[in-house]
């Protein structure tokens, strides 16, 4: 048997046909399921499950007690809070089988769910995008938007640090711990680089 270059915890059930990267760390009860996907340094807390066909990329932070469903796709930096839930089917009933209707969600590089978040199945979370805690997401969130409520709506802008940009008359913003710069333009913030 191949030498493990993760760590999981004793009470972890990990299906045969997952995929878990190095150096990635699953805690108590979790459980990840045949065809799961997830990559380097990540962390799931304890009670998580990740079911077949979710992709989590490098360093994704997983808060206890969250299930991420098949279709969830989750990119690299993601930052899932304690007890958000995801959903995959848009009208789900007990007696109708609709495995065949996941719809997909996707989460951006970098993006931020508060706890206690609900994510409506279908959506695209932007880059850097932060979503409060207690929000219900039934739309599309723009980059480095933050959204809160139900259901969720844009209230302002985010730092790539996780900080609220406040933006001067001419549409610039710093961000007050990395000191980088933010434009809003067309009602789209993108982050200097030069």
């Amino acid at each position: 048997m191949a030498e493990r270059n993760y760590f999981a915890h004793e009470t972890a059930v990990l299906d045969e046909g997952c995929q878990i990267g190095e150096g990635t760390k699953i805690w108590h009860f979790s459980h990840v399921m045949t065809g799961a996907v997830i990559g380097e340094k990540c962390n799931l807390g304890q009670n998580v499950v990740v079911s077949p066909g979710v992709v989590l990329g490098d360093n994704v932070k997983v808060q206890n007690n969250v299930s991420i469903y098949t279709g969830v796709i989750c990119e690299d930096d993601v930052f899932l809070g304690p007890s958000m839930v995801f959903t995959n089917v848009i009208n789900p009933r007990s007696a109708v089988v609709r495995r065949d209707q996941y719809q997909k969600t996707r989460v951006k590089k970098g993006t931020s769910i508060g706890a206690n978040a609900t994510i409506i199945c279908g959506v695209t979370l932007g880059e850097y995008s932060f979503v409060g805690a207690g929000a219900v997401v039934n739309k599309d969130v723009q980059p480095y938007a933050l959204v809160v409520g139900n259901p969720a709506r844009h209230i302002g802008w985010m730092s790539e640090y996780g900080h609220r940009l406040h933006f001067d008359k001419e549409g610039f913003a710093v961000c007050p711990e990395s000191g980088e710069r933010y434009q809003l333009r067309d009602k789209n913030v993108v982050k200097i680089t030069d």
